[in-house]
Formats: structure tokens, sequence, C-alpha cells
């Protein structure tokens, strides 16, 4: 028998295999006689470039090169890692490649067993399916952060539904120390833990380990710059994010989407997955779920009320409630017989034939040195 955990690791090895075929035949790197460092530089774009910085240098960033006063935006798990893989791989971005590997083949196996364990049977490889061919996929492959926060995060929830707390609250230290997200992982713990039926007091201690991290990062750059929310302060110095009213945020998006630059289909990317972000949690509210409220709603709250939508479709990837609600909608019921039921699994087909092509356009963008999330 085929178990859950298997039909992830299928679906994900296999899907990492499709990217290199695009890598390789879409951006012709065959036809252009790329050798393999070439063809490695090619996935060390954007934030994977800065993470490397950051792995080599420090937060003092690269000598040799102007200060970045956005390096202290990113938080130190995937950095650290990535000094600890250099330590045996010496090419900094196959190190980013293959931490990217690893963990997204646990965070796979720990989505679908999440999507199992809400139901119905079958909705796990489902809901890697929908995750895998999301139009930003691509950032789970390349040397980012999505994949070893995930491979913390949504362990980190599966032990949370199963009140599991120690291992909730561990795993989520994990989270926290690679992204800001799980700061919002560590908020909806409480709220899930508060809102089981026999919440289990004497673990209540572990809820608050996720937030030690962010107490070390931040005590960490005060002892460097005298500033405690030197992460927050970066976001603004590196990418001029700042809080604003959520319809300020749109006009400007929107005002971007609408124009005839490069980076117009960009926001107009960023537009659609606002949308999404929204709708989700609206879905989650009416379903009174509201640790997931609580998880996606701060993200989606945060990303909305910036300067300008940027990164909304890429943060889209770390909302595991949407991904395990498609593959739930996609999956017959045995007990609810019906047309209806039986048109489920096309559901999943009709996703897959919209937001392929999306997912191939956005990777050959990312090798070509767009942006692409």
């Amino acid at each position: 028998m085929i178990t859950p955990a298997r039909e992830a690791l299928v679906l994900w090895f296999g899907s990492r295999l499709g990217m290199v075929v695009i890598a390789i035949v879409g951006a012709g790197i065959l036809a252009e006689g790329e050798d393999l460092g070439l063809f490695l530089d090619r996935w060390r774009r954007w934030d994977a470039e800065l993470l490397t910085i950051i792995a080599r240098h420090g937060y003092d960033g690269d000598p040799a090169r102007p200060p970045d006063p956005g390096l202290p935006a990113f938080f130190p798990g995937m950095p650290l890692t990535l000094r600890l893989v250099h330590s045996v791989i010496p090419d900094w971005t196959l190190s980013g490649l293959l931490i990217s590997l690893l963990a997204g083949a646990v965070a796979m196996v720990a989505l679908a067993r999440l999507a199992e364990f809400e139901g119905p049977p079958g909705a796990g490889w489902r809901s890697v399916l929908a995750l895998l061919i999301c139009p930003t996929a691509v950032f789970l492959f390349a040397g980012y952060s999505e994949s070893l926060f995930l491979a913390f995060a949504i362990p980190a929830w599966l032990a949370a539904r199963r009140r599991k707390w120690m291992w909730a609250g561990l795993l989520a230290a994990g989270a926290s120390s690679v992204r800001i997200t799980g700061l919002f992982l560590a908020c909806a713990l409480i709220v899930e833990f508060c809102t089981a039926k026999r919440p289990a007091w004497r673990d209540a201690g572990w809820l608050a380990v996720p937030f030690l991290p962010l107490a070390a990062y931040s005590a960490y750059h005060y002892s460097r710059t005298g500033d405690w929310l030197a992460w927050s302060h970066a976001q603004e110095a590196g990418w001029g994010r700042r809080l604003v009213w959520p319809w300020e945020s749109f006009a400007t998006t929107w005002s971007a989407a609408m124009g005839d630059g490069i980076f117009a289909w960009a926001f107009r990317l960023e537009i659609a997955a606002a949308v999404v972000g929204v709708g989700l949690v609206l879905w989650l509210v009416y379903m009174r779920r509201w640790s997931e409220f609580v998880y996606v709603g701060l993200q989606v709250g945060a990303l909305v009320c910036s300067a300008y939508y940027l990164s909304i479709p890429r943060a889209a990837l770390l909302w595991w409630p949407l991904w395990i609600a498609i593959g739930r909608v996609a999956t017959p019921r045995p007990d609810r017989p019906g047309r209806l039921n039986r048109l489920r699994p096309w559901l999943l087909a009709v996703y897959a034939l919209l937001v392929g092509p999306l997912l191939v356009l956005n990777t050959l963008a990312f090798l070509q040195g767009a942006w692409a999330g």
C-alpha cells in the first residue's frame, strides 16, 4: 500500500526533476552550452544571493561591496544552515539547492499527513500537488527560506493538532528562527491551544518557546546597532516597506500593475494573490477555524498594509490551509454520492491547467533574473 508520505515524496522529487527540465530546456541552457557552474548561477538570484552573503560574511555584508541595510530583514536560520552545509559542499548555491530539496521533502510529507489527518482520505497527495503547481513554487526549489520554514512549521502544526505541545513548541521555534512568519505561527499555536476542548495547561509553557528565537535575534542586533527592531527597520531601508492604510497600498500597487514597465505583470500577480489571501481569511472565519485564521490573517494583514504589495504570491506558499482546502475540495467522499462528488477530481485538473502555465512562466522569469514572486 502506498502511504501518503510516499505519495508526497514521489510528487516532490518528480516535480524537482520537472524544474530541472524547465531550467535546462525552457531557459535554453543546453543550446547555450552552459556548464554546471553557469547552471547553478541561474539559481543564485535575489534573496538567494543575499542569504549567501549573510552566510559568508555576516550581517555586515561583503566588505568588498557597499553596505546593504536590508540584510537584517533575513532571519538567521537559513544562513546558519547554509554555513553548515557549505562545510561539506563547497558551492554555496548548490548548498542552498540541497537544503531546499531535503527540507521540502520533509515539508511535503508533513503536509500530506496533515491533510490526511484533517480528512477525507486521499486529500494528502492532492494538497501536496496543489502546492507544487502554485505559480511561485519555483521558490521551493531555489535556495530560499520557504522550504526550510515549512519543514519546521507544518510538522509543528501537525503536532499541535495531535496535542503534542512540546514538539509543536520546539518545531515552531525552528520555524521562527527562519522567518518572521514564525511569529504568526507562534500566535496561532496559542489560539489552537486555548480553543482545544481540554487544554493541557501543564504543557502551556512550551508555547513560549517559539518566541525565544525572535527575542535572541532582536538582542543580537541590539548589541550590534542599538536597535531592538533592526530586522523590522531593515524592511523599510531595503525595500521601502512601511505600514500604510490598506487602500493606500492597493492604490499604489494598482497604479504599478496598470503601467507598462517590466514589473507590471508581477504587480498584477501580487493583486491576484492578495485577493486569494483575503478570500482565504474570510473562508477561515466562516469555517470558524480560528487558529488558522490567526496564522493566515496576520500575514495577509501585514502584506496588504505595506506601502505596496510585495512578495504576496511567495507568501502564499506558506499558507498550508489554502493547499489543504484545495486538496479536500478535490477529493471524492464515499459518504456523499452524487454528480457533484464525481466531479471533485476534475477541480484539481482545472486548477492545474489554470496555474501550471504560470508556474512555467515564473520559473523561466526567475532563471532570467526577473522578479517572479
